[in-house]
């Protein structure tokens, strides 16, 4: 019987369940809540229960999450770090790879003030993002108070793990 993917996570064992989830959110609190809110009687439903869940969570739950995720434009520190996310990643910012190197050694520079700035990475949901796009927008978060940046970063995440699911589903 071929069971679709919704059905397999409904019945998948739960660490079998969370090493799936977890590929598309490290947030432990976010994984645990996910596989307890099994079974899900729709993609929609997956994604919604995803969301609520994301809202509900604090800031400690939002830069665990953030540190499955490498720099932008060094998918190597992600490998090193989280293999389960490393593929989907490097996918996601598959507008790096054609950058050039002055367009590289700037996001560098600023994906290391920004660090300083604000004590987490820049998240961004890089999908469909050119280099230059996710250049100027780094450039122009980095002058966000932390609050704010922490929100719009959270923000970035939930779109990212709606779209990491939809890959799962």
């Amino acid at each position: 019987m071929n069971l679709t993917q919704l059905t397999q996570l409904n019945e998948q064992s739960k660490s079998d369940a969370y090493q799936a989830l977890e590929s598309c959110c490290v947030a432990p609190r976010w994984v645990e809540a996910m596989v307890a809110a099994r079974p899900f009687s729709s993609h929609e439903e997956v994604y919604q229960t995803a969301q609520k869940i994301w809202d509900e969570l604090n800031e400690d739950d939002y830069l665990a999450a953030f540190e499955g995720h490498p720099q932008i434009g060094d998918v190597s520190t992600l490998r090193a770090k989280f293999a389960s996310t490393a593929e989907k990643a490097g996918h996601e910012q598959s507008g790096m790879s054609a950058a050039d190197e002055n367009v590289l050694q700037d996001m560098m520079t600023t994906n290391k003030a920004y660090l300083e700035n604000f004590g987490f990475i820049f998240i961004v949901c890089a999908t469909g993002k050119s280099a230059e796009q996710m250049l100027a927008l780094i450039k122009e978060r980095i002058n966000n108070d932390r609050d704010t940046e922490l929100a719009i970063a959270a923000g970035e995440q939930a779109k990212i793990t709606k779209i990491r699911l939809e890959k799962l589903l």
